[in-house]
């Protein structure tokens, strides 16, 4: 997949191609039939498909405190469109400069003049432009008068109910892992390397590994089991914690710390990806570290069970 980095980077070779534009925070299995549709249609126009997304997402530019929590970091989000067989990611700088663009503007001067499009999918709650004027009848209109179609496909819907990021949140946020993973279409997944942490684990027998999140917030806080993927053997099953570990710090930072069970290596600089299979309980603050210690061990125990392994563990890593 070619990734386009800024409008400024558009060149003749990129016109020509059949569009989408959104967030596609998650990829879900809504975004997913959209990106089906519209490889669909490039193959059958013989021109390439786009995918035109913003960084940072329009909410976060003009309301960053308000911001939802991203199901996925660039990178991740990134991979996943490629997965799903795009061609080309058009990623587009939100600034002032381009936040203050009529919406007339951009079409004429992004979708008809630099790139060309065949044709548009975008949902029809779609608005786009300064003071957010245009819409999906704005993009009719213009469509039929540059000669470009417009769709809007049907909702993708999970028991009754549509599948969007922010139903994915909020599922997250209550701990429903199960209704994530069927409107994700996968169990929910965190991404990021192995580093170095205070290893105060290793003192009383829970090794984890530090991962880091290079996000500003999080749609997880808790104890959860999980699997983790990209070292020798996988999936390695363990039990994680996401939060900001008050027994131990009191530190505002938010981090990722996954013990895997039977596990002894140095993993330290490897790019992992943790899958998480099941909420366990909520993160609190412990009055001492040796409830704390207690605590992981109940954690722990539950975590084996939830994988099918034994209660207590066996050959304990250093």
């Amino acid at each position: 997949m070619l990734l386009i980095r800024g409008l400024h980077n558009l060149r003749a070779e990129h016109r020509e191609c059949v569009a989408t534009i959104g967030n596609f925070d998650g990829v879900h299995l809504g975004h997913q039939a959209v990106l089906a549709a519209l490889d669909a249609r490039a193959r059958a126009a013989g021109v390439p498909s786009l995918v035109i997304i913003f960084e940072p997402q329009p909410l976060e530019f003009f309301r960053p405190q308000q911001a939802p929590a991203r199901l996925t970091r660039l990178r991740e989000k990134l991979e996943a469109i490629a997965a799903c067989g795009v061609d080309r990611v058009l990623l587009v700088r939100f600034d002032a400069e381009f936040a203050a663009v009529p919406a007339d503007a951009f079409v004429r001067d992004v979708l008809v003049d630099r790139l060309a499009i065949r044709h548009l999918y975008v949902g029809d709650d779609f608005r786009f432009g300064r003071d957010r004027a245009g819409d999906f009848a704005m993009l009719t209109r213009m469509g039929g008068e540059h000669g470009f179609g417009v769709e809007s496909l049907a909702t993708v819907a999970d028991d009754g109910e549509r599948i969007s990021s922010t139903r994915i949140r909020e599922a997250l946020e209550r701990g429903d892992m199960d209704e994530a993973a069927r409107c994700l279409g996968r169990r929910y997944r965190i991404a990021g390397r192995v580093a170095h942490g205070n290893k105060r684990g290793r003192t009383i027998g829970f090794p984890t590994l530090n991962i880091g999140l290079l996000r500003r917030s999080t749609p997880l806080l808790g104890v959860y089991a999980v699997q983790v993927f990209c070292l020798d053997i996988e999936p390695l099953p363990g039990v994680a914690n996401i939060g900001s570990r008050p027994t131990l710090t009191g530190d505002e930072r938010v981090l990722l710390e996954v013990h895997l069970f039977d596990f002894d290596a140095d993993v330290y600089g490897r790019h992992v990806e943790v899958d998480f299979v099941e909420h366990i309980r909520d993160e609190r603050r412990f009055d001492s570290f040796e409830l704390l210690r207690e605590q992981i061990g109940r954690d722990v125990q539950r975590a084996r069970r939830i994988h099918g392994l034994d209660a207590v563990a066996h050959g304990q890593a250093h």
